[in-house]
């Protein structure tokens, strides 16, 4: 029995045993780090931030939108003061949940509620593998993570770029990007939210891709971009160009102020977090000054920084209670939740490991709706790593596997097992084990649960090692997802078109 075990073990393909495509939910309560009082406080403590302090607003079109709402404007500044009254009415539009549709309508997502989305790494601008080591981010490459998403169930859809592909002009790579992500896989993409054109080049190959027209999109929800605040208490222009364009086309946006205590934040979680909510909030209410009811998710981000060395630290204790708090903080307002899957190592050892379960611990029990780069994230964000992203989706898998209720019932109580065992027997052989042994317990795709002799007389492979193994089986196994043949060619008649005209212009 065991034997027959490590040879199945030994396949670089075991799935979770859960129907295919299957939507995620969390059946338990999340876990509040704040109190009622405590909840309030940070509550009224960013009300006074966007009221007295302000925010600055590097987008004239933006602060006119405000202006016209009621805000004051210093346009002297660029500064944008919100009433919390009328913050309120505005956040109050935002849909608690939404449907992202993929081309491939099995993929659809439901973000909110209790539902789970896991995504990729996203914006590393290097990669890594055992045989290439540490590089600038390539096409190449960036490919090659479109091929692993799709050969795992367990991701739900792309969340931008893997990794940035730097040998692609800049001025058309966002074209390249969205064309392989379209065909190499069937999910939901991410967009980088830069400018309006870029933004609306995304929205147009989207409805291609779908085979649906530009107006069905409005009501649809198909692709999602992040805009990150400049904190503390900055907000670029180009990005809400991007979050105007997406809101007035319906399309959902992820609001993640990048608040590292310490640094671009106060020292305290406390302070950090009412910061985060200040600048989270602000920017939501202009997507719903554009169009009310545009979907918008919120993002939390907050972490510590080393006050050594002044950089990121990820996975930390404050980063797991900050994930609670924001949790607590968006189901106050309504809004779905975003969190993230992070680590500050440097290469694919257990720092990573201990590092991406406790990110992950934080934001599954803070009921975040999206945890971004959940799978390849290395270097605080610099990296993606092929090995590290086949030992996330193990843990994404474990995850999932806990996260499935327990089944109470006379099959599962197994009494009749219990009878035919005895006193002092063992259940290897009974009925009840044979029926049920190959599906029973989670099957690992990286660990090695063999004993000593048969690791070593293995190879003595560490986990790196096999997640290195298994990438490279994956990618010679992968099958493209089926696409109509007019779509796929009218992809790339859209981005051949669009790339001769960004020519010109240049």
């Amino acid at each position: 029995m065991p034997k027959r075990r490590a040879r199945r073990r030994g396949t670089p393909s075991a799935q979770l045993p859960k129907p295919k495509l299957e939507q995620q939910f969390n059946p338990y309560a999340p876990i509040e780090a704040l109190d009622e009082e405590s909840l309030d406080l940070i509550h009224d403590a960013s009300m006074r931030i966007l009221e007295d302090i302000g925010l600055e607003i590097l987008n004239e079109k933006a602060l006119a939108l405000w202006e016209q709402d009621g805000a004051r404007v210093d346009w002297d500044t660029q500064r944008v003061y919100l009433d919390r009254n009328r913050l309120m009415e505005r956040i109050s539009t935002v849909p608690a949940e939404f449907t992202l549709h993929a081309p491939n309508p099995e993929r659809n997502r439901l973000i909110g509620r209790n539902a789970i989305n896991f995504t990729t790494v996203a914006s590393a601008p290097n990669s890594s593998d055992l045989e290439g080591g540490r590089r600038t981010g390539n096409f190449e490459d960036y490919c090659n993570f479109l091929r692993l998403t799709q050969s795992f169930d367990v991701i739900d859809f792309l969340s931008g770029y893997p990794v940035e592909p730097v040998d692609k002009h800049p001025e058309t790579r966002h074209l390249d990007a969205t064309l392989a992500a379209f065909t190499l896989t069937d999910r939901a993409f991410s967009l980088y939210c830069l400018g309006g054109g870029r933004v609306m080049d995304g929205i147009r190959m989207t409805a291609i891709a779908r085979g649906v027209e530009l107006e069905t999109l409005k009501s649809e929800p198909s692709i999602i971009t992040v805009v990150n605040t400049n904190s503390p208490l900055r907000v670029d222009g180009p990005m809400l160009d991007g979050l105007m364009e997406m809101a007035e086309y319906g399309q959902p946006t992820i609001v993640t102020p990048f608040t590292l205590s310490g640094a671009m934040c106060p020292i305290t979680i406390a302070g950090a977090l009412a910061q985060q909510n200040a600048e989270a909030l602000g920017v939501i209410s202009l997507s719903q000054i554009v169009n009310p009811g545009a979907p918008m998710v919120y993002g939390g981000f907050t972490s510590n920084a080393d006050m050594r060395s002044g950089a990121p630290a990820f996975g930390t204790p404050e980063y797991t209670r900050a994930a609670w708090a924001s949790g607590q903080l968006a189901r106050r307002y309504g809004l779905p939740f975003r969190s993230s899957n992070t680590n500050a190592s440097n290469c694919v050892d257990a720092q990573a490991a201990w590092e991406s379960q406790m990110s992950l611990w934080g934001a599954v029990m803070g009921h975040a709706q999206v945890i971004k780069h959940a799978a390849g994230w290395l270097e605080g964000g610099l990296c993606a790593s092929f090995e590290k992203f086949i030992i996330d989706i193990d843990m994404l898998q474990m995850m999932r596997a806990t996260l499935t209720p327990l089944q109470v019932d006379e099959s599962t109580l197994a009494l009749d097992a219990i009878r035919e065992a005895g006193h002092g027997g063992h259940f290897f052989g009974t009925a009840h084990t044979m029926a049920n042994y190959t599906t029973a317990f989670y099957e690992p795709l990286v660990s090695d649960w063999s004993n000593f002799e048969t690791w070593s007389d293995n190879g003595e492979q560490t986990a790196f090692e096999r997640a290195n193994k298994i990438y490279r089986q994956k990618l010679k196994e992968y099958e493209p997802p089926e696409m109509n043949s007019s779509r796929s060619q009218a992809l790339e008649e859209y981005a051949n078109q669009r790339r001769r005209e960004v020519e010109l212009a240049r």
